[in-house]
């Protein structure tokens, strides 16, 4: 085997990103609450940006100028007098003393203010503070304490409660949670336990499955659930297929009395942990409004108010660059932060650019939705709005990923705008999102004792202009969570 060193030349291209180009791509990409996040996170690591307040913020008057209010006798500055005289001051301090003695006292200093008709802030701000949610764990746990059993079987209950998942089912072996308890127990203790656990409240908890989480429901109302119990029990599968005659021969019971059970059955909780603590829900924030002006008849776009703060470089900073008897290591710091901060105020006021320029388009191009609605959505792919704006089609696809559109009819995503079509039998571009829409409306106007097949959805369609092959009906009723006919059957 030999070994040689040689020198070899060649010629290639690279596209290498500059970390000012990256960052650029991250703004812009980012989410109206990612992006204050993001911008938080920079004002708490790099000591130059500072915010920018608006110019009519009520900043706090001087300290030598007089002010209209009268401010409270022990609140004022300690001033001497020129004249030396002090008596004032001292009946001050004695008054300041008083007030302390009555506050400790019997806290007489607050219902005085509450009876000269003042409120205490800061006692509002607690009393309106709500209490910490209790979590699942916490709650079962509490109940468990004055449960009544061996102390066994109360340690494995303790050990099956700690193994519940966020929506109160028990998903792990009986038998592996045996090996956590660290002493001898047996199987039927563990069943034992596991029974007494799905005894408290709310109901439901320790199910091993669906169908177990609502039997326990069912059996803990005060009125006997004997006909949904059996449903639950044997006929499920019926149930989902929507075979309300074949369950009414098999149980001997109308299919009325069926229907009666199936709604008591689709009101049961089939998460009963998520009843406890703390689960709300994420709200959506618009990055861009769209208003309607009746006057001149047109829409217009504008960042959502508060949508990031106004940055700006700490003057203070700047001039300590300039300033030579800054220290060589602190300016060079400095200097670096000032780069940074400027990357990033340049790189948010891009991304605000590249966002209205984006929303303008579609509010040119789809005019038609914004005055009728969703079913007049008009295909628009992104290569086309990219070519419109001389910018790349991968910019327009970060602009539009994960933002959102306040409108005059409602909050849609931005990106629900670029999608492709068809044309409809007057040669008028429809977008598929129109086409679902329409399939919806279709579904929803048809007749429940007779429900349209994909065969007659297709049919409908065309007879209003659309022309959809099966499987697109199909597969676009399946992104709609629609069932196929058969499920969605109504018995009179």
């Amino acid at each position: 085997m030999r070994l040689d060193i040689s020198q070899q030349m060649r010629a290639e291209q690279r596209m290498v990103l500059a970390p000012r180009m990256i960052q650029s791509m991250e703004i812009l990409q980012l989410p109206l609450l990612a992006l204050q996040e993001r911008i938080e996170q920079e004002m708490l690591t790099n000591p130059v940006l500072e915010e920018e307040l608006p110019a009519d913020f009520d900043s706090p008057p001087p300290a030598n100028e007089q002010t209209s209010q009268e401010v409270p006798e022990g609140e004022r500055l300690l001033q001497i007098g020129q004249d030396d005289s002090k008596k004032g001051d001292f009946e001050r301090l004695e008054n300041i003393g008083n007030d302390y003695d009555d506050y400790l006292g019997r806290s007489s200093y607050i219902t005085q203010k509450r009876t000269n008709g003042e409120r205490d802030a800061k006692l509002d701000a607690m009393q309106n503070t709500a209490a910490p949610n209790q979590s699942l764990n916490d709650y079962l746990h509490e109940q468990w304490l004055f449960m009544e059993a061996d102390e066994i079987i109360k340690k494995a209950g303790t050990v099956i409660i700690d193994n519940l998942d966020d929506s109160g089912y028990l998903t792990t072996d009986l038998q592996s949670l045996t090996e956590q308890l660290r002493e001898p127990v047996k199987p039927e203790q563990m069943n034992l336990a596991l029974q007494l656990v799905q005894t408290l409240d709310p109901p439901g908890i320790g199910a091993r499955d669906m169908a177990q989480c609502m039997l326990l429901q069912l059996r803990n109302q005060p009125e006997p659930r004997t006909l949904e119990i059996e449903l639950v029990s044997n006929h499920l599968k019926d149930i989902e297929m929507n075979r309300y005659p074949a369950i009414a021969k098999k149980t001997g019971k109308t299919i009325k009395e069926i229907q009666d059970a199936v709604k008591v059955i689709s009101q049961l909780d089939p998460r009963p942990g998520m009843q406890i603590g703390s689960h709300e829900n994420q709200y959506i924030v618009p990055d861009i409004i769209v208003d309607y002006d009746e006057e001149d008849d047109i829409y217009t776009a504008r960042l959502s108010d508060g949508s990031s703060p106004n940055l700006r470089i700490s003057s203070l900073y700047a001039g300590m660059i300039k300033d030579k008897k800054t220290a060589t290591d602190a300016k060079e710091f400095l200097q670096n932060s000032v780069r940074s901060a400027r990357w990033l105020i340049e790189s948010i006021e891009q991304r605000k650019t590249t966002l209205l320029r984006v929303v303008n388009h579609v509010l040119k191009n789809q005019r038609d939705f914004f005055d009728h609605g969703p079913l007049h959505l008009k295909p628009l792919p992104m290569v086309e709005v990219a070519e419109a704006l001389g910018i790349h089609v991968g910019t327009v696809s970060r602009a539009v990923s994960g933002k959102y559109l306040q409108t005059p009819i409602g909050i849609f995503p931005l990106r629900s705008f670029f999608s492709g079509g068809t044309e409809n039998a007057a040669g008028e571009s429809v977008s598929w999102d129109a086409i679902k829409a329409k399939l919806q409306e279709i579904i929803d106007n048809e007749d429940k004792n007779n429900p349209l097949s994909d065969d007659k959805l297709v049919e409908e369609l065309v007879r209003q202009g659309l022309t959809v092959a099966r499987r697109t009906v199909a597969k676009y009723r399946g992104l709609l969570n629609i069932p196929p006919a058969r499920r969605r059957k109504e018995y009179s």
